[in-house]
This record gives C-alpha cells, structure tokens and sequence, in this order.
C-alpha cells in the first residue's frame, strides 16, 4: 500500500515536471504572437503613412510643373514683347534716319535756293545803263560799256543745280550702268557736300561703280573712305562686306577674310551685312551677286 501510494506521488510530481515547461512554451509562444501582431500593425501604419506621401509628393510635383509652364509662357511671351519692341525700335530708327536724310536735303536745297535768289538779285541790280540814284550819268551812245558781272555760281560750281538734282543724277547714271558718269557725279556732289547726309551714300557708290567696272584698287580705295571719314554711318558694315567682296574678287583672299572677321565680331549678329559675310566665310569665297544696288 505504501509503495502504492509513493509510486502515484512520483508520478503526479512527474507530470508536475512535465506540465511546467510546457506552460511556459506556451506563454513564450503567445508573447511572440502578440509581438508580430504589432509588427504587423506598425508596418501597415507605415504604409499608410508613405502612400500619404507619395500622393503630397505628387500634388507638389504636379504644381511645379503647372508653375514651369507658367514661367515658360511668361517667359514665351516676355521674348515676344521684347522682339516686337525691338522691331518697332528698327522701323522708328529707320524712319528717324530716313527723314534725316530729307530733312539734310532739303536743307541743302533751301541754301542753294536762297543763293540763287541772291545771285540773281545782284545780277538784277548790275544790269546795263542802269545807275544808282545821285550817281553818274550813263555813257554816251556808241562809247564802250563795261560788260555786267556774271552771277556767281553755287556751291558746287554747278549753276542752277539743287544737291537733290545733283545726286539723283548721279544715281540715274549709275542704275544705267554708265560707271564713270556717276563716279563723276558723285565725287562733285561730294566736293560740293562733303558732310552732307547723303555724303556716306554717294561714297559708297563712288566704289561699287568702281567694283561693277573691274577698277578694284578704286573701289577699295573708296569703300575705305566710307569707313575712315562717316565712321558713325549706318554705311560702314556695308563697307567693309564691299571692300572684302573687292578684296575676293582681286584675288586677295587674305584681306577679304579679315574684313569679313572683323564685320562678324564687331556688328549685331542680326546685320544684314554680318549674315553675308558669314556665308562667304562658312563658303570660303566664290560667285557672289555683282549687280547694282537699288
């Protein structure tokens, strides 16, 4: 009986044992559970957290490209406005140079005017057998008469003729090709009107009739005086293109380049004259138009 009852006690303290580490496994499993239930639930407020960001992210991304396209417009059309002021600003200076130049002519032919009126009164006045008042009797009949004085000729040396009339002869004679009428005329008008608005222009046709008659060392000679003596006329750019395309013809290729290089560093890109000579450089010479300019 007594073993009996020690064999049961040995057994209950065996299952004791055993029960023990089993609870315990058990608790340590539950507590891991409920740490991967947390991890769980911190990484889906994680998530949420960064699809909240990524959308913010997105908001801002498509506000920046919403503000690009507006600087880009604004942008756009500052350029605009600024090329349209620009235009106007070249037609307004146009126009000013263009009524500079009437406005220089015609002051040249009121002064030319107004000497031709007073030549013609002091001849009126020196007229034969006429005598100031209180003076001398007038010659007798058939004695000898001192001749009038001839009037005066204008400035110029050309009677009667208007600055106007003297350029747009000289012009006719060059749109018609008859090169050494117009060098003529054009270097009297020169004489006559060195500093004259048309003066710079007269010059430079002074060397294309030169160029357009194969005179090359005439035209150079004349496309240099455009830039030494007008160095503020709109006409210099024109003369150094002029006097390289010369240069080309003569077969000094050399100078004609330096002109060339000298026009394309010194000008506004934009320059007509600029943009020749840079195709010349770029086409390293060749046929180039040879015609009179307008």
């Amino acid at each position: 009986m007594a073993r009996t009852i020690l064999r049961l006690a040995l057994a209950g303290f065996a299952i004791a044992a055993l029960a023990a580490p089993a609870a315990a496994a058990n608790k340590e499993h539950q507590q891991m559970m409920a740490d991967i239930r947390m991890l769980q639930e911190q990484q889906q407020r994680l998530q949420l957290q960064l699809a909240s960001v990524v959308e913010a992210l997105k908001i801002v991304a498509a506000k920046l490209d919403e503000a690009a396209g507006t600087n880009r417009k604004l942008f756009a059309d500052q350029k605009l406005l600024i090329d349209n002021i620009a235009g106007d600003l070249r037609v307004v200076r146009e126009k000013a140079d263009d009524n500079n130049v009437r406005l220089g002519s015609l002051s040249q032919d009121v002064e030319a005017i107004h000497g031709l009126v007073q030549t013609a009164a002091a001849g009126a006045g020196a007229a034969p057998g006429a005598a100031p008042a209180g003076g001398p009797p007038a010659a007798a009949a058939g004695a000898p008469t001192t001749p009038p004085s001839q009037p005066s000729a204008p400035a110029g040396g050309q009677t009667g003729v208007l600055p106007s009339q003297l350029f747009d002869q000289a012009l006719s004679d060059y749109r018609s090709s008859r090169w050494d009428l117009a060098i003529n005329g054009f270097e009297t008008y020169l004489a006559a009107y060195p500093r004259s608005q048309n003066a710079p222009d007269a010059q430079m046709y002074i060397g294309d009739s030169n160029r357009l008659a194969g005179k090359f060392n005439d035209a150079i000679a004349a496309y240099t005086k455009v830039i030494n003596n007008y160095p503020s006329s709109s006409k210099v750019p024109e003369a150094y293109y002029r006097r390289g395309q010369t240069y080309e013809a003569a077969g000094d290729k050399a100078r004609a380049k330096q002109d060339y290089d000298y026009l394309i560093k010194t000008y506004p890109p934009d320059n007509t004259y600029v943009i020749l000579a840079k195709e010349r450089t770029r086409e390293g010479g060749g046929e180039d138009e040879d015609q009179p300019r307008p």
